[in-house]
């Protein structure tokens, strides 16, 4: 049997670590979603625990969302389209009854026109917060994702007993939350005009924050979001060693450079 070629391991790699990833981001979201939902009992010392469990699910969200992200190219499972779609479609439904279908064309129209006229993530003509945050919000969210949630919700409160504010607390609020996250670190700051000029026509700035602080905020999608349009094949959680590739390089030719 044939030993296999350093790219296939390579991918094999990736596919693991992503799924790996995926599957404990999704595990750790339902575990606080059942629980809040189901068997969240209130009192004056459950509220600091639900205030933690809140901010925590808040960024196993975006997290949700972001290894959609990576479905959408291809960048979780390798090789493995359909394996892509399954995870992505399952992320969207659970973060916000969003459909991978509707979001997966629009998204790589933002690759394609990034920060120009046919983007759906860039501003409709007004680039304050407000106004690019109404912008966003219209493309990813629609009148039958709320139908949707709607009878999700109903389920949970009428066929299972959730209690109403148990959902809007470990379900709204986080998703929320997420929606924030996604639009401040992974869309506004990353594409907005400032006085430093874009690298490239790929219009997109790497916010300047350490990595602990990048994942913490929106999965490295703000810290790193030019690596990203540079190499959309690239896993979220592969971006700080791209980066750290790339300043090797140069450095090496820096270096090349110096001793001729």
């Amino acid at each position: 049997m044939a030993a296999a070629r350093p790219a296939d391991r390579t991918l094999a790699r990736q596919t693991a670590i992503g799924v790996s990833l995926a599957a404990a981001i999704v595990v750790a979201w339902l575990t606080i979603h059942i629980v809040g939902i189901f068997f969240w009992h209130w009192s004056l010392g459950t509220v600091p625990v639900a205030i933690v469990a809140i901010l925590v699910q808040t960024w196993l969200s975006t997290g949700l969302f972001i290894v959609a992200h990576d479905s959408m190219h291809g960048a979780l499972a390798p090789r493995y389209p359909r394996l892509n779609r399954a995870i992505g479609t399952t992320c969207l439904a659970l973060y916000a009854c969003l459909s991978y279908a509707a979001l997966l064309p629009r998204h790589h129209l933002h690759h394609e026109s990034t920060g120009r006229a046919g983007d759906p993530d860039f501003h409709g003509g007004d680039p304050s917060l407000v106004g690019w945050f109404m912008q966003f919000f219209r493309t990813y969210y629609s009148h039958g994702q709320i139908v949707r949630i709607t009878l999700v919700a109903l389920i949970y409160t009428l066929l299972l007993g959730a209690p109403l504010g148990n959902i809007v607390v470990f379900w709204a609020l986080p998703a929320v939350g997420a929606v924030a996250q996604l639009f401040v670190f992974g869309t506004w700051l990353p594409h907005r005009d400032r006085a430093e000029p874009f690298a490239d026509s790929h219009r997109a700035h790497s916010i300047k924050i350490g990595p602990t602080l990048s994942l913490l905020t929106c999965f490295h999608f703000g810290g790193y979001h030019h690596e990203h349009h540079l190499s959309p094949g690239t896993p979220w959680w592969g971006l700080p060693a791209r980066r750290r590739a790339a300043v090797g390089k140069f450095a090496g030719r820096q270096l090349a450079r110096d001793r001729t």
